[in-house]
């Protein structure tokens, strides 16, 4: 029997690879949840119609436009007495051409999935437009649209295998605070943090998709914790806060993303 077939040696090439994707991985992790430091957050902007509309948004885009996301991160650290000052600071990247892989349909596929995510980060890293290491800071990628009658946009996600962020958000200035909501909530998926919302219904779960689940009477909460994305204000409803500064992280998502140290 050969030993060294090539079989074999495409079997072991590729365990190679993966203890190599795993150690890099848990590496961004170990990086990204200490908070003894500020992450750094790239924002990459993506024309995602091609409208001549949307380019000149994001022509006008500067780092005034998500102001509100580092302000609610920054809000965040002194409500849990973290090290840091400022855990989140965005800055503007470049804008990037290319689109990237769509995930699969089926998200319980669990080899599709797989396959994707590595997909996804080799785009990542080939559509960057710099050279820094990706160890220690999260990249979001934007594709902005136009819209089209009120029709929701594709459902953002954050990965933190990788430390990616692929938000859709909307090319309008009445929007630039639920998408500034929105990258919040992606981000923290990215180091760590799970929905906190009933998929059936995107109604809060009680008790860790409230933010005062203490509080009564319960209803109406002033607050949206971010991970549900909701402020519940009776049993069976839930409204979109209007920005950032109706929203929190809940005791859930604060062990999640190691800012309460679990005993």
């Amino acid at each position: 029997m050969k030993v060294f077939s090539f079989r074999n040696f495409r079997v072991v090439f590729l365990l190679l690879i993966l203890a190599i994707v795993a150690i890099y991985t848990q590496n961004q992790r170990l990086n990204t949840t200490s908070w003894y430091q500020p992450i750094e957050v790239v924002i990459y902007p993506i024309n995602g119609d091609g409208s001549a509309a949307t380019q000149s948004y994001i022509n006008s885009l500067s780092k005034k436009h998500f102001v509100d996301i580092d302000n609610f991160f920054i809000k965040g650290a002194k409500q849990y007495q973290l090290a840091v000052v400022r855990p989140i600071i965005t800055r503007l990247g470049s804008t990037v051409i290319a689109h990237p892989p769509s995930p699969p349909k089926d998200r319980s596929a669990a080899l599709q999935v797989m396959w994707w995510s590595m997909k996804l980060r080799y785009w990542a890293y080939k559509n960057t437009p710099d050279s820094k290491s990706n160890t220690d800071r999260i990249r979001l990628f934007v594709l902005y649209h136009q819209g089209k009658n009120n029709q929701a946009l594709d459902h953002s996600l954050g990965l933190q295998k990788g430390l990616i962020g692929i938000i859709h958000a909307y090319s309008l200035p009445k929007q630039n605070k639920q998408n500034a909501l929105v990258m919040a909530h992606e981000i923290l998926h990215t180091v760590g943090a799970s929905d906190k919302y009933d998929y059936r219904n995107n109604q809060p779960i009680y008790p860790a998709g409230y933010a005062k689940p203490e509080k009564r009477p319960r209803y109406p909460q002033r607050y949206c914790e971010i991970m549900a994305g909701r402020t519940p204000i009776s049993a069976t409803q839930a409204e979109i806060p209007k920005d950032l500064r109706f929203c929190k992280v809940g005791k859930t998502t604060a062990k999640e993303i190691n800012w309460i140290l679990s005993p």
